[in-house]
């Protein structure tokens, strides 16, 4: 084929518009010829284009443009690959239901253009959906696109909109020891050393859920994760490994929790070696739904607002890095791994870490508690 110069090409054909612009054609491999759909500013842009076509051609990844594929089609494909945890798929799932499907179902992937995705990102603002979903639609959104870019169906993301994909977090409360107590004091006498290991152990509640008694070691001073719950909707309550090799970690505790640690499995601990170490009201897995009324009640009680039970987590890292931990064992002692790095945290020596555990301790003492013994005086 000839160029607008007339030079021969060995693949497609390239003219100069009268705008000025280029335009690039090639027969696929159906026989039929295909116009680009868009202009290039430069003739080498031009042919940039039908190199990549050719190369798709070559290698079989060439798709018929004119085959239109929904948005919501290639969707529920791109979902059903994803290896997420229990909950990270509900979650997700919410998001595209409710948040994408709606405006984008029947749209063909070639179709989505930039200014719609802004201005369907407006629209939700507009209509009160919280910035954090929003920019978590945006985040789902724009993975999608990223494998229909990958699988040749689309040139390139429509979703270019600066900054959607984050959001700035409200710096959560830090609680004082002496509110710690107070809400432990709130909660019922079984969840007491609930509250307290999650603030002073960095624990997720599904990791405390989850606590056998073999997982704590008294003497020692520490608490072995191992498993944790969770709940969904569609799967129920599953325990699981951690969702990080970082997950997996033994935590020492604060000398000031022994005693409260060996009243807990004293009174209310399932027996043996597998029993919970926390359970509900009437016995079994102690769950979430559950607990959330108990701690909504105690933050009535204690008037101390909007604290989630996260934050106990929060509070107890905080007091770890003002005695001194490094960003590396504050990642190990809350299980966190880097998202940015394949590293993986070494585990801290015991010695080190119990240091940490000593110094939360001394800021507990300085309450000035008497610690509560095994006959619950």
């Amino acid at each position: 084929m000839a160029n607008s110069k007339g030079r021969r090409r060995r693949f497609g054909s390239v003219r100069k518009l009268p705008s000025g612009r280029f335009q690039a054609r090639y027969r696929g491999p159906d026989g039929l010829m295909r116009t680009a759909d868009t202009t290039f500013a430069t003739q080498t842009d031009a042919d940039r284009w039908l190199v990549k076509q050719e190369a798709k051609i070559l290698d079989g990844d060439w798709t018929n443009p004119d085959v239109k594929i929904a948005f919501g089609d290639f969707a529920r494909s791109w979902f059903k690959d994803r290896d997420y945890a229990a909950t990270t798929r509900e979650r997700n799932a919410g998001v595209l239901n409710r948040h994408i499907l709606p405006t984008f179902r029947a749209v063909p992937l070639r179709e989505i253009t930039t200014p719609q995705v802004r201005r369907w990102r407006t629209d939700l603002l507009d209509a009160g959906v919280g910035p954090a979903t929003v920019s978590k639609a945006y985040q789902v959104l724009r993975a999608i696109m990223n494998t229909a870019v990958d699988d040749g169906l689309i040139e390139r993301n429509p979703c270019r909109v600066k900054g959607a994909g984050t959001v700035t977090h409200t710096e959560r409360p830090f609680l004082s020891v002496p509110e710690v107590y107070r809400l432990a004091d709130a909660v019922p006498p079984h969840c007491r050393a609930l509250v307290l290991l999650a603030a002073f152990a960095v624990l997720r509640f599904g990791e405390l859920a989850a606590l056998q008694r073999r997982d704590i070691d008294v003497e020692a001073r520490t608490v072995s994760v191992r498993r944790s719950y969770s709940e969904t909707r569609t799967d129920g309550l599953t325990v699981k490994a951690p969702k990080s090799a970082a997950g997996v970690r033994t935590v020492a505790f604060p000398a000031s929790l022994v005693p409260e640690l060996a009243h807990h499995l004293a009174e209310h601990a399932e027996a043996g070696r597998t029993g919970l170490v926390f359970v509900g009201a009437r016995g079994g897995v102690l769950r979430r739904n559950n607990f959330r009324r108990i701690w909504l009640r105690a933050l009535t009680a204690t008037g101390l607002g909007d604290v989630h039970f996260h934050d106990l987590r929060h509070t107890g890292n905080t007091l770890a890095a003002t005695g001194g931990a490094t960003t590396r064992e504050l990642m190990q002692r809350m299980g966190h791994s880097s998202v940015r790095a394949a590293l993986v945290y070494q585990h801290l020596v015991n010695g080190r870490d119990h240091e940490i555990a000593d110094y939360v301790d001394g800021q507990i003492r300085k309450v000035k508690r008497p610690p509560r013994g095994p006959s619950g005086t």
